[in-house]
Parts: C-alpha cells; structure tokens; sequence
C-alpha cells in the first residue's frame, strides 16, 4: 500500500522552480516548495520530516531524514549538510539553520526523486573561492538603480569588491529587503547555494546579481 502511494507522488508531484521568477534564468526550488507540491499527494499517507546534529570526523554536519508513512508502514531517505567551521555575522543558530533547510530539501529529493543535478548547488563551486586581498578599487555608492555603472568584465578569481557589497545592500534596500536573514536567503535562492554572508561572493557572482538587478529595474 505504501509503496503504491509513493509511487503515486513520484509520478504526480510537481515542484517547479518557482522562487525569483523575475530573475528568468536563477530559478530554484525551496523545501517549502516541495512540500506544499506534496500535501495534496499524501491522501492517507503522513509525510514526517526531522534533522539532528551528528559529527563527523571534526566537522557536524545536519542529518535530516524524510519519511513516508501509513499505518505501521514506512519509506525513509537521508540527506546531510555540512556546517561551516566559522561564518562571521552568523550565530550558530543561524548557521545551523540554513544547514538544515538545505539537507531537508535533498531527503525529500531521494525520497520523491526530485532531480537536482542541474542545479547549481550540485557543482563544484569551489572555483573563485580563494582568499586574496580585495581591490583597492572601490566602485561608487549610488543612490538609484538607474546610475549603476558599467562594470569591466569580471575576473573570477577576485573576491568581492567593497563598492558591490554596498551596492547589493541597496538593492536589497529598494526591494523592501533589510533584515539580514531575509538578504540571505534571497542571495541564497539567486545562486542556489548558501550564502552565509555578502562578503563570501566573488567579484563575478557579485557583478551577475547586480547586473541582474540593473536589467530588472530598467
């Protein structure tokens, strides 16, 4: 019975990715989108979701577990998310967080076979994130979407610059977007990974989304 009804939902669910849809190409699914796809789908099934924190080696990483269950029977999958050794401007709760959102969204990928291998964070993205002293370049603060300079063509090695940092604040700003967690998340749906703070971008994933913004505003 329950394998009939999974099969069901493996079939039938559909979760596009439905998040910044003014942005075209920087689509992303969330767990709340897979979820609220699902609910119709579970007639008498309960889907249960959980997570706990367990340490590899000397790093914890987020184990998160989603299961499908009627009756005595039950259809699990698992899923873990590494947590950065240090984000500076994130508390633990808040590292801890993104983490388990992040490992909750690939559990219930294995468990209704949702493909993400096209999606960004499934890549390596390691590529640019080398420490270097940043610019001596500082682009201008601007106060108007409609003054943003152009910017030479970036240089994937370079961290991000001082002036993009502001100017993403400001983005942020004139989309009603302030509270620091809110900007991560936004930042996190736009490159489909996550994002723990402005300043880890480089100078080129920095300049796409102030490019992006420009291009929406006009």
């Amino acid at each position: 019975m329950i394998q009939e009804r999974l099969a069901l939902i493996q079939k039938e669910l559909r979760a596009p990715k439905g998040q910044f849809n003014a942005f075209g190409k920087y689509k992303y699914r969330s767990c709340e989108d897979i979820l609220e796809a699902v609910k119709p789908l579970l007639g008498d099934a309960i889907l249960l979701i959980n997570d706990d924190l367990v340490m590899i080696g000397e790093r914890y990483y987020v184990k998160a577990n989603a299961a499908l269950c009627m009756g005595e029977e039950l259809i699990s999958a698992t899923a873990f998310a590494r947590e950065e050794a240090d984000k500076k401007g994130m508390d633990a709760a808040q590292i801890t967080g993104a983490c388990s959102s992040y490992a909750r969204k690939y559990a219930l990928n294995g468990l209704f076979l949702i493909d993400d291998t096209k999606d960004a964070d499934t890549m390596d993205n390691t590529k640019g994130q080398k420490k270097a002293d940043a610019p001596k370049e500082a682009i201008k603060k601007v106060e108007d979407v409609s003054d943003y300079p152009e910017f030479p063509d970036p240089e994937p090695s370079k961290p991000v610059a001082t002036g993009q940092v502001t100017q993403i604040q400001i983005i942020m700003k004139k989309r009603g977007i302030t509270e620091r967690e809110k900007i991560l998340e936004d930042l996190t749906g736009f490159f489909n990974r996550p994002i723990h703070s402005s300043k880890e971008l480089t100078y080129d994933e920095a300049h796409d989304f102030i490019t992006a913004n420009i291009e929406h505003n006009r």
